[in-house]
């Protein structure tokens, strides 16, 4: 197809009559299709009902050391499910502290506690003048809420086909101590579905920061979210890593099974090395006795062992890949060729990440609502909400039927079209024609 920006301003008007009259027929229809959020579908969370049946008031509640799931203790949860959850995240159970459903309260928790208390007898970040977060963008806007929430400076640093720049992570991590630590989403990126290069967790692994406790945080939320058995992406083990560069305490690393079991009743978990843990326990052990081991036997007993929970996520894998694909089809078809907008083809994880022509995302968003179609705000991938381009869009797929997100992403792209246009035209000599 002929790029929009090759065209006339009599041909691009032409187009926008016809694509008018397109969004009109849409409207017409009382669409209500969201694709806000990366939430797993019905027909996914039906995958883990048998979960409901493992435990019953007869089955014996009691773990292989005796412990009894019924009552208090075991702070860092049963061993049957760190072993589980450890081996999920590649790391030995002993590494591993499992805590209640959300892997975001324990990002959380660990930010609120270097507030308050400090890292490993460092000074507690509310008494220093100033505390920075260097954030990978496009990237999760809940990362960006809670170090905002705390009053934390925010720094973009840009995503590269294998990951952050880390040129600029090694100089800003090495020259300046008030720097506390990077958001990471190593493996299917959000929202760019980008896994890193060996090249990169080794550079991450040799940070030489001038923070004594400065932390990597690394998110690995869809470390076995494939999307096919035989093209997965692999990430070197960023723990093995630090520990063979002898920076082992270097790195947070978090995990949860809420896009693998149910999102609202998962195992979230923090794995990192024995003296973070001492660190993290000691905090622990005030804020609770044990988190809900029922639940953590329940995993055990439904997954049986990592072999059990690696075919549940080739089922969650064969609902899931149908939409990507359909998806990406749809963009190529419908956008291929003509200069407006790009999108990346990511083999895990949840999102697309689509961007557009600068200055265009935000209308696009707005359009697409008006027709029926609820998106992530345009500026939800940078933080404060603010992308400098407004041209990054996330997409999410894997909530609406396969029929609804046709429907949506036919939606979208009219949209991209539309407003693209009215962009050209705006920048076109009205004698161009």
């Amino acid at each position: 197809m002929k790029p929009y920006a090759e065209r006339t301003r009599e041909e691009l008007e032409s187009l926008k009559l016809q694509l008018k009259s397109e969004y009109r027929d849409y409207q017409s229809k009382g669409l209500s299709l969201n694709m806000a959020r990366g939430k797993p579908c019905t027909d996914q969370l039906d995958l883990s009902m048998g979960m409901m049946d493992v435990l019953s008031s007869d089955v014996d509640l009691t773990c292989e050391d005796g412990t009894d799931c019924r009552n208090y203790g075991v702070l860092a949860g049963i061993t049957e499910a760190r072993e589980l959850i450890g081996d999920m995240m590649e790391n030995p159970a002993e590494c591993i502290i499992i805590y209640g459903n959300s892997s975001l309260n324990v990002m959380y928790d660990t930010i609120s506690r270097s507030m308050t208390h400090g890292v490993m007898g460092n000074t507690p970040w509310c008494k220093l003048d100033k505390v920075k977060f260097l954030c990978p963008v496009p990237g999760y806007d809940r990362h960006f809420a809670i170090t905002q929430y705390f009053g934390i400076e925010m720094i973009n640093v840009p995503m590269t086909s294998s990951g952050p720049d880390m040129d600029m992570v090694e100089t800003l991590v090495s020259s300046d101590d008030t720097i506390k630590g990077i958001w990471c989403v190593p493996k299917y990126s959000n929202p760019q579905g980008i896994s890193y290069s060996d090249e990169t967790v080794r550079r991450f692994a040799r940070l030489k920061p001038a923070a004594k406790d400065f932390r990597i945080y690394w998110d690995n939320a869809y470390g076995v979210h494939h999307l096919y058995d035989w093209d997965q992406d692999h990430l070197i083990e960023i723990l093995a890593e630090c520990k063979r560069a002898g920076n082992p305490d270097l790195v947070y690393k978090f995990a949860s099974t809420s896009k693998i079991s149910f999102p609202g009743s998962g195992l979230a978990a923090i794995a990192t090395s024995p003296n973070n843990m001492e660190d993290i326990k000691a905090q622990l052990a005030i804020q609770t006795i044990g988190h809900d081991k029922v639940n953590q036997l329940r995993h055990v007993r439904f997954f049986k062992n990592i072999h059990g929970l690696v075919e549940h996520m080739r089922l969650h894998a064969n609902i899931l890949r149908p939409k990507f694909e359909m998806v990406i089809n749809t963009l190529e078809q419908e956008l291929g060729g003509l200069g407006i907008g790009t999108w990346t083809t990511p083999k895990g994880g949840y999102f697309i990440s689509f961007d557009s022509l600068d200055g265009c995302a935000k209308q696009i968003v707005a359009k697409a609502k008006k027709a029926g179609v609820v998106m992530t705000g345009a500026g939800a991938t940078y933080p404060y909400g603010k992308d400098p381009n407004d041209s990054n869009i996330r997409i999410a797929p894997t909530y609406p039927s396969l029929e609804d997100l046709h429907t949506a992403i036919m939606i979208f792209t009219l949209c991209v079209k539309m407003v693209s246009i009215d962009k050209l035209l705006s920048v076109t000599p009205e004698n161009d024609s």
